[in-house]
């Protein structure tokens, strides 16, 4: 279970990673209150999100040596926002087999240093993490992306996030300007759970309407998204959990009050190239994992008191809300933390933020259970896990049904094709100023995926002022294209 959550944020961009993981340790060491102290001197594992601006080696040591401890073993997890409730699913599965009594899990990015020293020349002073390998590493990675997408110009979240909302779009049969405004309106209710946040990045929330509407502030990033419709990774924030069994709370007199379960951890990946899945608005591993864990709880989404979806961009909440059947439209909040546009963004770590504001509701509202969800790389790696601030009638579990996802429909992805095909999605890319290239996804008629881009302004001004899915287009064979 979970005794001790905590968050900081450094607005004066001052502290280093291993300062920020160190700050929120303390703070989640003081959160478990009577008893806290003698777990955290006792912390036999400590666990480390993937780091952009600390990255690789093995930071749990070094983390060991400035908190005053000595962990039995160190772990880190691989690059993804799900690696948090990876690891959360870990290490519960550890401390019920009675490998571990003890664990603090956490991370941290102080990207703003980072991105200072990149551009002036600056050393940020903090050094690298100790080399060698942690004893032990959480997660998966492939290449995030097949060679005739990334000929295509899809390579980045930035690229892949607003492709997927076009599709989602087109699906609905809503006019362009509908959707967005109903994803403005998505998207500030995001901004209003962040401005109640005090661990918030952001300090001024915008309504709908300045989320959706393209200014000197609010640039255009990606067809149709502003840039308050992205995550914000330069950010200067870390979290920590402090994690224990029952019995070692009990002994060192932790109140229960401070205690909040993880009942369930469901976790798998969708066809790992966007261009082989079946459909770009579903995710099947989404759908399992909500139903695997959901369903070991006991438990509906419409039982779930807190949810926090996962929101890198709003296609991402989109598409998870669907597949887990949460109404964005209601009473409840799809977030507790606010969202990585306005709370804040630090790459891998943001669902650890998640976790301690969970964490917060649930001990405010006894009974209760939440649900969180993760999601890494292009919509391809999902986590869900369901928290109870009661002890659970049945034990952990974790889930992993990836065999069921493998089983489901896939499509070839066409590499050099040259002829006729129809386009089933599409984004634009900009420039400070103007869209520099159009990107569009194709099915051919053999049911095939190709992708195409054009820098001409006719064809990108096409997609942008037109509704263009299921329009024809041609393909040059050289990952070009150009309307029939």
């Amino acid at each position: 279970m979970i005794i001790g959550a905590g968050q900081v944020t450094d607005h004066p961009s001052e502290l280093s990673p291993s300062e920020l993981m160190v700050e929120a340790a303390r703070r989640a060491a003081a959160d478990a209150g009577t008893g806290g102290a003698q777990i955290f001197d006792g912390i036999e594992s400590i666990g480390v999100i993937d780091c952009m601006s600390w990255a690789g080696g093995d930071p749990g040591r070094a983390l060991a040596g400035m908190l005053g401890v000595s962990p039995r073993e160190t772990s880190r997890t691989l690059l993804g926002g799900n690696s948090p409730l990876g690891l959360l699913g870990d290490t519960c599965e550890r401390i019920q087999g009675g490998h571990l009594d003890s664990v603090l899990m956490l991370g941290a990015e102080a990207m703003n240093p980072l991105i200072k020293q990149v551009r002036q020349g600056i050393p940020t002073g903090w050094g690298d993490p100790p080399l060698g390998e942690p004893d032990r590493l959480v997660g998966m990675n492939m290449e995030a992306s097949a060679a005739a997408e990334m000929a295509a110009g899809l390579m980045l979240p930035v690229n892949y996030y607003p492709f997927f909302e076009n599709a989602i779009r087109a699906a609905s049969g809503e006019p362009a300007a509908a959707h967005m405004e109903k994803v403005g309106r998505l998207w500030a209710r995001f901004a209003d759970v962040a401005s109640r946040n005090p661990n918030a990045w952001a300090r001024e929330f915008p309504s709908a309407e300045e989320i959706t509407t393209v200014g000197p502030d609010n640039r255009m990033v990606s067809f149709p998204y502003t840039k308050l419709m992205t995550a914000n990774i330069n950010v200067d924030q870390g979290a920590a959990l402090l994690m224990c069994s029952v019995a070692a709370a009990e002994a060192a007199g932790v109140p229960p009050d401070r205690w909040v379960f993880p009942v369930a951890v469901a976790g798998a990946h969708d066809h790992w190239l966007v261009g082989e899945r079946d459909s770009l608005v579903r995710s099947p591993a989404i759908a399992a994992c909500g139903e695997l864990a959901m369903g070991h709880a006991g438990v509906g989404i419409d039982d779930i008191s807190h949810v926090d979806i996962y929101s890198c961009f709003p296609s991402a909440v989109q598409v998870s809300a669907r597949e887990l059947g949460f109404g964005l439209e209601d009473s409840r909040p799809p977030t507790v933390t606010g969202g990585l546009t306005f709370a804040g963004g630090p790459a891998s770590n943001y669902v650890t933020h998640s976790l301690a504001a969970m964490t917060g509701a649930l001990r405010a509202q006894p009974g209760g259970r939440g649900l969180v969800t993760a999601v890494g790389w292009y919509l391809t790696k999902h986590a869900v896990a369901v928290l109870s601030s009661d002890p659970p009638e049945q034990a952990f579990a974790a889930f992993d049904p990836q065999d069921q996802i493998d089983s489901q429909p896939r499509r070839e992805i066409a590499v050099d094709y040259s002829g006729a095909a129809t386009i089933e999605s599409y984004t634009a890319l900009y420039g400070k100023e103007a869209p520099t290239t159009g990107t569009v996804s194709c099915l051919l008629e053999d049911g095939r995926r190709a992708f195409a881009k054009s820098d001409d302004a006719d064809a990108i001004a096409a997609l942008i002022d037109g509704n263009p899915v299921g329009l024809p287009v041609q393909l040059d064979g050289a990952a070009g294209f150009e309307f029939a």
